[in-house]
């Protein structure tokens, strides 16, 4: 879909990190460009002054999948999962609080969904299926698929995705164990695992799942982050022309 601000907001996009290699799945890059955004690419930056002008820069943020989140954490961590990259997270953590502050717009992911939640002093199981009683499987790596998620009526998702239930992906082996503070669980997997959160006015929303592989089904949500992130730079270049008249 084309929308008449194409190329004017820019959405950061966080990578992974391993071996220094960042990487990244195009389909974070493709979701975020057709929901109207232009997407950019987060180098790992560990400079203050360098993250803070980058969060000045851009105008929304997406945190995509990851290794493990070790902060917040409640057990330990299984053999089929690594600890996410010290660099990457002071990177994220940095960039995060950043744009928190200036209240942009932020979608985390999976991994990403984790990090809000931990920053909000919530914590994580380190492995769900063994430490929450009768917990699905929800590793793909394990043999998960597919599952259901119910999502909280009056909240951001559902307004967005104008459902009570709809079928999503599973690729992770951590799982919010309690919701940080300032965010509501907002989807839940039949187990009961929680799979959504969101703030009070839905600018800054986690998904368990990984909507950048659904489709248009999950396009909903890249174009609300995308307008959220334009409303927000609209109002940002509004008072700067009046504070210069």
């Amino acid at each position: 879909m084309t929308c008449e601000y194409r190329l004017e907001t820019r959405i950061g996009i966080t990578t992974s990190f391993e071996a220094q290699e960042q990487r990244l799945h195009h389909s974070y890059v493709q979701a975020v460009e057709q929901a109207g955004g232009l997407p950019v690419i987060v180098p790992i930056l560990t400079e203050v002054l360098s993250i803070q002008a980058f969060a000045s820069w851009i105008d929304g943020l997406v945190i995509p999948g990851g290794p493990a989140i070790t902060e917040g954490l409640i057990g330990t961590l299984p053999e089929d999962i690594s600890e996410t990259d010290p660099l990457r997270v002071r990177s994220d953590v940095r960039l995060l609080e950043a744009i928190l502050a200036a209240r942009k717009p932020v979608l985390g992911i999976c991994y990403g969904m984790q990090l809000l939640n931990a920053r909000a002093h919530g914590t994580i199981y380190a492995d769900v299926e063994r430490q929450r009683a009768e917990s699905l499987v929800h590793s793909q790596k394990r043999g998960a698929t597919t599952h259901s998620v119910t999502l909280a009526e009056g909240s951001c998702l559902h307004t967005l995705l104008q459902t009570n239930e709809i079928e999503v992906n599973t690729r992770h082996i951590q799982a919010l164990a309690t919701v940080g503070t300032g965010f509501r669980a907002t989807a839940t997997a039949p187990d009961g695992v929680i799979e959504a959160i969101e703030n009070e006015d839905g600018t800054v929303l986690g998904v368990q799942f990984h909507p950048e592989r659904m489709g248009t089904t999950m396009q909903p949500l890249f174009r609300h982050l995308v307008a959220c992130a334009t409303a927000q730079r609209t109002s940002r270049q509004i008072l700067y022309a009046t504070e210069n008249e």
